[in-house]
């Protein structure tokens, strides 16, 4: 059963964390240079407090060329907030449930509440591709 796979299953455990103090420019060329669609954002203590993505780089972009503003500000100011990591236990359709209905690209994943890992739309699309090809 599709339950039974656990986020620890898929998820990276090489991935891009960016802090809150990050500059957002400096965080646009990190997603670009990995490659990525979202990374984790963590405070000063390494706490997730939320989740960087191209979306909302591009909406910090609109609105700094708005307001003809040359610097880009802190990653702190434009993160997406109300995202809650989830344990490195959960199943990969409770994992889902969350991506969709926060819309999110990907989820930090923690272990006793340190960042250990993320996952993504496409780890999860992994996950039910070889759960489909066992059946």
């Amino acid at each position: 059963m599709l339950k039974s796979v656990q986020a620890k299953d898929y998820m990276s455990e090489k991935f891009l964390k960016i802090s809150t103090q990050t500059d957002l420019f400096e965080a646009i060329d990190m997603l670009l240079e990995y490659r990525l669609s979202a990374a984790p954002v963590v405070d000063m203590e390494g706490h997730v407090v939320g989740v960087i993505s191209e979306g909302d780089c591009l909406k910090a972009i609109l609105t700094l060329t708005y307001h003809e503003e040359e610097k880009g500000g802190k990653v702190g100011d434009y993160m997406t907030r109300d995202v809650s990591p989830v344990n490195i236990d959960t199943d990969i359709i409770a994992v889902s449930k969350i991506i969709i209905e926060q819309d999110l690209y990907c989820l930090p994943i923690t272990q006793n509440g340190k960042l250990v890992g993320q996952i993504s739309r496409s780890d999860v699309l992994r996950a039910v591709e070889s759960f489909s090809l066992q059946g």
